[in-house]
């Protein structure tokens, strides 16, 4: 066996298709009007479902609560890179505004990397990093 894909339900499929485009996912199946979107990740997909495709898969299906559901994290190669993705998704100016929140500003992190933590569009964390040279 082997890791194939990861899956995502999403409440705004447009919002969440723009935010996984900005941080560098190819899109190659689906899009913002779709219920279903598939997004390349080198050895990995990320999939992306409506909510109302997983209640049609399971009718008692309910939105978690209480905190994160999952986590995400991308390597950006370099610590400047870490802190221009985090502004250039979280940046209030960015025309239709930002695609990101801002849950944690970059930081030189004690294990060595620069670090940030920033939200998708519907709360789930994702975290930037880079080993610091």
């Amino acid at each position: 066996m082997k890791l194939d894909a990861i899956s995502i339900i999403t409440a705004d499929m447009p919002a969440a298709v723009q935010f996984y485009s900005a941080l560098g996912l190819e899109l190659v199946d689906g899009g913002p009007e779709a219920p279903h979107t598939e997004f390349s990740a080198g050895a990995l997909r990320v999939l992306l479902d409506t909510e109302e495709v997983v209640r049609s898969i399971d009718p008692e299906w309910t939105r978690p609560t209480g905190g994160q559901k999952m986590s995400l994290a991308f390597d950006c190669t370099t610590p400047e890179v870490v802190d221009s993705t985090f502004a250039q998704l979280t940046d209030p100016g960015t025309e239709g505004g930002p695609v990101a929140g801002a849950a944690m500003e970059p930081w030189d992190a004690f294990w060595g990397q620069r670090y940030a933590v920033i939200t998708d569009p519907d709360g789930n964390t994702v975290d930037l990093f880079a080993a610091q040279g």
